[in-house]
């Protein structure tokens, strides 16, 4: 049964809006796994002294505040979200980082209140994946960029290729009789099925299409941390475990963490592979 899309787009505003202080507090974390992509991105749109870059579904900014460095002079990023705690986060962050020429907006991606040809560059990390409509706004991306200009996308790849998320997810559903989720819904791997990234930029308009596969790894100092972290990121699996009465809500934790023993290391850490996907494509 299909989902309304106002319906999605209301949930994903609840979620980002209730998860934005975990992300505040785990930015470092994430930028110090995430590094290899934000860095990839960064190469792929090669922003110059001058350039106006936006970035789409900022969070707390990481990847566009790495541009913001480099279009100086005369250059400037507008770093935007969907949800307003989430810009609240990135303005502290440029705030500490000292960035100065970095405009904040609250900006829906499917539907930009931006003029056409305005922008030389488009970020947009582990964003497009999320949106109840990646078509709009991939086409409404590629509306607001220059002749010439340039996006960068990453997605995450497909749930097998991504435990340390997936895995969880599975035993929860199974816990509690839930479908699996339809893979062409919004979700963190909805544009991992090959081809998918490349289809969805082809049908924008953009040309010049290349994208890669990033391995990285993803590491916990232990369940527990494990735990904290997906309650602080990832807040509709922070509820499910915290609408579960007690006792089949330890069972569940049980079964994660015995399912997570592959992965598990001598000192108690957890170390899992991932996978994401990047793509660059020009207007």
């Amino acid at each position: 049964m299909s989902v309304d899309p106002d319906q999605l787009r209301a949930a994903s505003l609840a979620q980002w809006e209730g998860s934005a202080a975990g992300w505040g507090r785990r930015a470092r974390e994430i930028q110090r796994t995430a590094a290899p992509v934000s860095l990839w991105m960064i190469e792929a749109i090669d922003p110059q002294p001058g350039h106006t870059v936006l970035e789409l579904a900022a969070g707390p900014g990481e990847t566009g505040f790495l541009a913001a460095e480099l279009v100086r002079p005369g250059g400037g990023l507008i770093c935007t979200d969907f949800a307003e705690p989430m810009l609240e986060v990135a303005r502290a962050r440029a705030a500490e980082m000292g960035l100065r020429n970095v405009e904040f907006r609250r900006l829906d991606a499917e539907s930009m209140d931006l003029e056409a040809a305005s922008v030389d560059r488009v970020l947009c990390r582990w964003g497009y994946m999320l949106m109840a409509d990646p078509t709009a706004a991939l086409r409404e991306t590629r509306r607001v960029l220059r002749p010439g200009g340039r996006v960068a996308l990453a997605a995450w790849g497909l749930a097998e290729e991504n435990p340390w998320v997936s895995i969880a997810g599975r035993i929860v559903r199974e816990r509690l009789g839930a479908p699996e989720p339809d893979p062409a819904a919004p979700g963190m791997f909805a544009l991992g099925p090959p081809g998918r990234i490349e289809q969805l930029l082809g049908d924008a308009g953009f040309t010049d299409v290349r994208t890669e596969a990033i391995d990285l790894t993803q590491a916990y100092d232990s369940f527990e941390d494990w735990l904290e972290m997906t309650r602080d990121l990832a807040k509709p699996m922070a509820d499910l475990f915290d609408a579960m009465e007690p006792g089949p809500r330890e069972a569940t934790l049980a079964a994660v963490r015995d399912a997570f023993e592959p992965y598990a290391q001598a000192d108690g850490s957890l170390t899992f592979p991932a996978r994401t996907l990047v793509a660059r494509a020009g207007a």
